[in-house]
């Protein structure tokens, strides 16, 4: 590391004003605090109070705390699409097929949000925000495998720019950007975000020599055969076969990329719970607020997605991978303690009641969770204001006595 500390300090004058790589000077001290933490400390006067941990490193916490569930859902997209054309399969052809579907989005998720973000860094002469770091990996895994890699790059554009820059960049948008894009995407082309064949990669099977094309299949997501439901139904897989509440926990089911495992994103839950990254309060909330509002449609028991059991709605679709990856957004979510209780709450319960009542949106999470980034400064001032009246209710006494 020392060499190349060295390295990077040599290289540094090309891109201060002056130097020949000036006009990429954001972009390399981006890379630099990337690979090292900065040196570089407050002033002397007044009070400050440092951490062992930028957000940097908050970001990178976060992307490892993603791996489980994308190296699943690449697995599961191949999967997928060999059980949907009746075909065996090993690991590595099921993963590799997966691997080569998923990584072009990755790659224009980040080519084109970075390439804004370093552009508007170097234009406003300031750092790179490192924000889309996750933002960039969590794009690709909310969107069915079939998504055109333009319609990627569209709204990944739009995102960034009317739903971060805007606002001043990151620490200052009210709205996921993640979830932004994948809004965007759904509300601008539906057609390639619902129905049964985007949740199933189509094209050539890898490893076994091509030429095996699935042109499409018979079957939904669990959610969507809840929706279009007239009584409870057993769930199937896409080829039509009873499909477990075991399949939905481990994630051999059809979804978005990253939302299918249960278990991953728990995997990746204790990690940011561990590190203090995400808000265990928000998580335990929301999974209390879908409980609630379940066991009132469950009261009432009039269509079949009013029957859905509690673990079913936890199990299936995006659920828990936006409770743990997009509610817990720090700048987004509800800061403090109790606004944290009350905002988990009111986006599982939001959630759910999307979910049963809308068969439009059977999934439900995005847009519960978007309602609440608009209502979490609200919620935070009514808390601060309510601690501001109960203190000066408390001094008022202490006065009088």
């Amino acid at each position: 590391m020392n060499a190349l500390r060295k390295k990077m300090n040599a290289m540094k004058p090309s891109f201060e004003p002056g130097g020949k790589f000036s006009a990429l000077k954001s972009v390399f001290e981006g890379f630099e605090t990337f690979l090292f933490v900065p040196n570089a400390t407050a002033k002397r006067g007044g009070v400050h109070v440092h951490d062992t941990i930028d957000s940097k490193r908050i970001m990178s916490t976060v992307c490892i705390a993603l791996v489980p569930a994308l190296l699943f859902g690449m697995y599961n997209v191949g999967y997928q699409h060999y059980l949907a054309i009746g075909m065996q399969a090993g690991f590595w052809e099921l993963f590799g097929f997966g691997f080569l579907a998923v990584l072009p989005k990755l790659i224009v998720s980040y080519v084109v949000g970075l390439g804004i973000e370093f552009t508007m860094a170097q234009k406003k002469h300031e750092e790179i925000h490192e924000g889309f770091l996750v933002s960039g990996l969590l794009i690709p895994m909310i969107v069915p495998v079939e998504t055109p890699l333009w319609m990627i790059a569209v709204a990944t554009a739009l995102a960034v720019i009317f739903a971060k820059e805007v606002f001043g960049g990151t620490g200052y948008n009210i709205f996921n950007v993640a979830l932004v894009t994948r809004a965007i995407l759904f509300f601008s082309y539906p057609a390639a975000m619902s129905g049964d064949a985007v949740w199933v990669r189509t094209g050539s099977t890898f490893g076994l020599g091509g030429g095996t094309v699935l042109d499409g299949f018979s079957g939904a997501t669990p959610l969507g055969q809840i929706a279009t439901a007239k009584s409870m139904p057993e769930i199937h897989n896409i080829l039509g076969e009873p499909s477990s509440l075991a399949d939905a926990f481990w994630g051999l089911i059809p979804g978005s990329i990253g939302e299918t495992s249960t278990f991953c994103i728990l995997l990746g839950a204790i990690l940011l719970i561990w590190t203090g990254i995400a808000s265990w309060k928000i998580m335990l909330s929301g999974v209390a607020g879908a409980t609630v509002m379940t066991l009132i449609f469950n009261a009432v028991g009039a269509t079949a997605a009013m029957q859905v059991p509690i673990q079913m709605h936890l199990l299936y679709g995006g659920f828990a991978f936006g409770l743990v990856f997009m509610a817990t957004d720090p700048v987004t979510a509800a800061r403090t303690e109790t606004g944290k209780w009350i905002y988990g709450f009111l986006v599982g319960f939001m959630a759910i009641f999307i979910r049963v009542l809308n068969p439009g949106y059977p999934e439900g999470m995005m847009l519960a969770v978007l309602f609440m980034n608009a209502f979490a400064p609200l919620i935070d001032y009514f808390v601060v204001d309510a601690n501001v009246q109960k203190r000066l209710k408390r001094a008022t006494e202490v006065k009088k006595a």
